[in-house]
């Protein structure tokens, strides 16, 4: 799906899903985040001002996919959870230590992520398949 599409158009009126806008916006920013993780693994090939401006695009891309899933409100428990997800993707420091090597807000966010995805049979991390579906 192509990133530049109008958030309005994931109407989830039109579809039985209520979180329909919401699946159309995580299956982009899973990936956008790909294509993120691919360029960053791709560094040494290329050039540093292209790194910057590559880099730059996808993050301008990525972007509004972010912020529409932070604005748009989840009707169901798979809703909740690629809120969850992207919260997860967005604080990713707070999985890069053992729990009880984080700071209390970090372990009170992560226990509430990984509890939502425990519960809604998904993993956190965007990057794995989703399972359970």
């Amino acid at each position: 799906m192509d990133t530049r599409t109008s958030f309005n158009s994931l109407d989830s009126g039109t579809s039985s899903d209520p979180d329909a806008s919401l699946r159309a916006l995580e299956e982009q920013l899973i990936a956008l985040a790909a294509e993120l993780d691919r360029s960053v693994s791709d560094l040494s090939k290329r050039a540093d001002e292209y790194v910057t401006a590559h880099d730059e695009a996808l993050l301008a891309r990525l972007d509004p996919v972010e912020r529409a899933i932070m604005e748009t409100p989840a009707s169901t428990l798979k809703g909740l959870s690629i809120k969850a997800r992207h919260l997860a993707y967005v604080l990713s420091e707070y999985w890069e230590s053992p729990i009880d090597q984080i700071d209390w807000q970090g372990r009170a966010v992560r226990l509430l992520v990984e509890e939502i995805c425990k519960i809604a049979h998904v993993p956190v991390d965007i990057r794995q398949p989703n399972f359970g579906e």
